[in-house]
Parts: C-alpha cells; structure tokens; sequence
C-alpha cells in the first residue's frame, strides 16, 4: 500500500460533519468492502470530546438521530470534563475506557527510542493487548437492537476512536486501505482543533503543544502496521474481532445495518 496514494474519502460533504467545539466528528458512511458492499451513511459516526459542543452545535447532533453515544474516556477525564449532554438530547450513554492511564500520565514511555510511526503503531497494539474485552463490549453495544445510528468518541476522536473504528471497519470487511484512510482523517480534525484553540482556548493550545507532537499526529504507516500485525496472527480483522469476544449475531446485525446489500 502507498501511502501516497490512498483513497480520497474526505472530499464527500458528508463526511465531516461541522461543528464549532468538536473537530473531529466524521460519519463511516460510504466506504467499500471487499465483497462489493457499502458502509451506509447516517448510522455510525467517530468524534472527539462531545462534552464541547455548544448550543448550536447540539442542534446539528440532533439531526443526527442519535440513540447511543459510546464514550471511551477515562473516569477522571469525565470528571475532569464532563461528557455527552444527555440532559439537553437523550441518549443511551456508555463509558468504556479503554486506557487505564492516559499516555500524559506515564512518563516512562519510551517515545525517543521509536520513530513517530512505531510509537504509534506499538501503542495501538498494546491498547488493543490490555483493552480487548472492553474494545470487544463498545461493539457489541453498537450492534444492539436499536442501538443505531451511533456515535463513539474519546478526546480527540484519533487514537482510542480509531482503534474502534478499525475494529469496526474491519469487522464488516471494509478494504483496508479505506480503513487506513479514514484514520488519516484525524490530521485534518487535529488541525482544526488546533485553530478552534487559537481563537477560543489558548491554554488548551498551550497544554498540546507540551505534549511530544507524536501525541497529535495521525500517521497512516502506523494504522497500517497495526492492520498487518493483526492479519498476520489472526487471518483477518473479522477473526480478530470474534477472537476478541464480540458475539457472531453481533457482527450479523452489524452488518445487516450497516452495509448495503448486494
């Protein structure tokens, strides 16, 4: 795979869809399987921190139909932030953390001895290594009857959202360099996070640009590498996904929603 050349998928004007206070808010729709299907659009949806969104913001997520929000994060960024306001448009909420310390939090990783790509590549792995089951749970809760159209989201909607969103695409059997593409989305949401920052936050701004810049990167040899150390050892993203737990009905219903028929 060329890096240099993977799929457009970010030219459709349905795919970001525009707010003012999160930045990274896409919809899954309108990628290809290998078996000739679609991803439908308007049912799954990635984003960032949707504690942010505004007034206005709340009025374009409701045109959504939003019945689940699954929420990545960890209990103290909850409690830091706070989350999803289903006061304002309910929803079914699920929190799922799938880091047991943020990456700010452990400063004995070892980010020098990696280039940007292997640090990246190792820590989706090790992600996927102590947080499976609890990758395996979000899915299976997207796949629940009535469950749809949904939305799974972290901070910054980059690396928790697109090792999910990975599992998910996989899953149905999206061609893996659609898959690789999407990830590579997040460079863009993370430079209009940066300019919303400038203007509206500048100790946010400040606080991201202590961290190495590796922690606000989106580099697709590294969602690539993750992809064939999985297939290397699994067969397919599908197999990986059942090894992980998530139930075979699931993925049946998964896909019956998700994936327009031959």
């Amino acid at each position: 795979m060329s890096f240099d050349s993977l799929p457009t998928v970010g030219d459709d004007p349905r795919r970001v869809v525009r707010l003012d206070a999160v930045h990274n808010f896409r919809d899954l729709g309108g990628y290809p399987t290998v078996d000739g299907r679609v991803t439908r659009w308007g049912r799954l949806y990635r984003a960032d921190g949707l504690y942010r969104l505004t007034a206005d913001d709340l009025e374009v997520v409701r045109g959504l139909g939003l019945q689940l929000v699954v929420d990545l994060r960890t209990d103290q960024e909850i409690d830091l932030h706070d989350r999803f306001p289903v006061a304002y448009h309910p929803v079914r909420y699920r929190q799922l953390s799938v880091l047991d310390q943020m990456w700010t939090d452990l400063p004995e990783i070892d980010i020098t001895g990696r280039s940007p790509e292997e640090f990246l590549e190792w820590a989706y792995l090790d992600m996927l290594r102590t947080a499976g089951e609890r990758f395996a749970m979000a899915l299976d809760h997207l796949a629940q009857p009535g469950h749809l159209p949904a939305v799974f989201h972290c901070a910054a909607g980059k690396d928790r959202t697109g090792v999910l969103a990975l599992l998910v695409l996989g899953a149905l059997g999206v061609r893996h360099e659609y898959i690789v593409a999407d990830y590579a989305l997040s460079a863009d949401g993370m430079e209009r996070m940066r300019e919303w920052a400038r203007r509206e936050s500048p100790e946010r701004l400040d606080r991201m640009a202590e961290n190495p810049l590796v922690f606000s990167e989106a580099l697709p040899a590294s969602m690539h590498g993750v992809i064939d150390a999985i297939v290397q050892r699994h067969g397919s993203l599908r197999d990986y996904v059942l090894h992980l737990g998530v139930p075979a009905e699931s993925l049946a219903r998964l896909e019956a929603e998700l994936l327009e028929p031959l």
